[in-house]
């Protein structure tokens, strides 16, 4: 065993996990995608872990995990601290082996998540809502777990969680006839990344495995490049399935040596790229399940020619999330803008922006109105979406010189956040 990877994980283990898990754990299928193949001018493969019973690939690694436990480990039960879709999976292992198991999750989460998980777990589970954030939910189920003497069932930092997320590069290997020239992967607290990887290290090491963590999270990144586990002070979490502020030391330790890159994908990409899948291909998939294929345009000159397998790692998508995601992609297009417009006081100043300045296929997306005082000019906080990205310079230009232009504030983050 090397002393730089204090565990690591073998084919043999790998084996033994897919024959345990295969009652509980589908075969997902690996669908050629004939859209991204013809964009990408390579042979685009889907691996579909968003068709699991839980839609997500975390069943894998919690079945193998829990069903792993001795009579007295079962016997005091277990717990894990989760919001998404390792919640779901532990839910379900639960019931599937008759283990009761308490599930920590912070108190703001939504109620679709909760009753999706009570409906996994049924009578075998108890959820506990704690705290505002995932840390506090955590903390709380830590604490019991030394209390009551459970066991706590890690997300990502695991070894057999790691041997259960590896069975997907198994089953990916036996489904081709083609050697596979990448593999795109979310990287979350490293957990599927790491089983997976060293399945190809050891059975296709030609193979280059691609690591996708979110631009705003990028933990696994800025790990390697410290050459240390190094924890985040802030992350964004809107792809909240692939945001963590520390990755596992296991799991750090063996991306640093297994993976060929780790790359990040700004949230806008993202949401460009959930849109499509749903709009184009009919499917449906979480932010953190369209990271592997967001990462495509990042790579597209490097794939040209070649076998690409992405992973879909979840479809536990949030309909009411829809909105950001829509607004969020078209940020990242250029296509949606926000102004501090001044208007000045007097009939027809709203008219003369809308006719003079906008163009025939802009839109007002968002008009929120400031006047204040007696001032000539009263100011409003405008939002434009554009046809094209190319539209905007001219936009700014007529503004400016008709004395509208107050402010842009798509690029000033925080004032962006408070008004909008």
């Amino acid at each position: 065993m090397s002393k730089e990877i204090p565990y690591i994980p073998s084919i043999e283990n790998i084996k033994l996990a897919a024959q345990n898990i295969k009652k509980v754990a589908a075969i997902t299928p690996l669908n050629s995608s004939l859209r991204y193949s013809k964009e990408f001018q390579s042979n685009i493969l889907l691996k579909r872990e968003d068709l699991q019973q839980v839609r997500s690939y975390k069943i894998r690694g919690a079945y193998n995990k829990i069903s792993s436990l001795t009579s007295e480990e079962s016997k005091n039960g277990v717990v894990c601290a989760s919001a998404g879709n390792h919640a779901q999976g532990v839910a379900l292992s639960c019931k599937l082996l008759k283990i009761k198991g308490t599930i920590y999750m912070p108190a703001p989460t939504p109620n679709q998540k909760v009753e999706q998980v009570k409906m996994f777990g049924e009578d075998f589970i108890e959820i506990k809502l704690i705290g505002d954030t995932f840390d506090d939910a955590n903390t709380a189920a830590v604490k019991d777990c030394k209390e009551k003497n459970k066991t706590f069932i890690h997300p990502f930092n695991d070894p057999k969680v790691i041997e259960g997320q590896g069975t997907i590069g198994l089953e990916i290997l036996e489904q081709v006839s083609d050697p596979i020239d990448y593999v795109f992967l979310a990287v979350g607290g490293g957990g599927l990344a790491s089983g997976l990887s060293s399945v190809f290290k050891t059975l296709s090491p030609n193979t280059k495995i691609i690591g996708v963590e979110p631009e705003g999270a990028p933990s696994m990144l800025t790990s390697i490049k410290n050459n240390k586990n190094t924890e985040l002070e802030h992350i964004d979490k809107f792809i909240d399935g692939a945001a963590v502020k520390r990755v596992g030391d296991l799991t750090f330790a063996i991306c640093k040596e297994n993976l060929h890159d780790m790359i990040t994908v700004p949230e806008g990409k993202v949401c460009e790229t959930i849109l499509e899948l749903y709009n184009k291909d009919a499917i449906v998939v979480e932010p953190a399940g369209a990271l592997s294929i967001a990462a495509l345009d990042f790579y597209d000159e490097d794939i040209k020619g070649k076998n690409v397998v992405c992973i879909v790692s979840g479809s536990n998508n949030d309909i009411t999330r829809t909105p950001e995601i829509k607004e969020r992609a078209l940020l990242y297009a250029n296509l949606k803008h926000y102004f501090i417009v001044k208007f000045p006081q007097r009939a027809g100043a709203l008219r003369e922006f809308v006719v003079d300045i906008l163009g025939p296929d802009d839109d007002i997306t968002f008009f929120e109105y400031a006047k204040k005082t007696n001032r000539e000019n009263g100011s409003a906080v405008v939002g434009v979406q554009l046809k094209s990205s190319k539209d905007l310079q001219p936009l700014i230009s007529k503004m400016k010189a008709r004395n509208f232009y107050g402010d842009y504030l798509n690029n000033k983050p925080d004032l962006f956040q408070f008004l909008v």
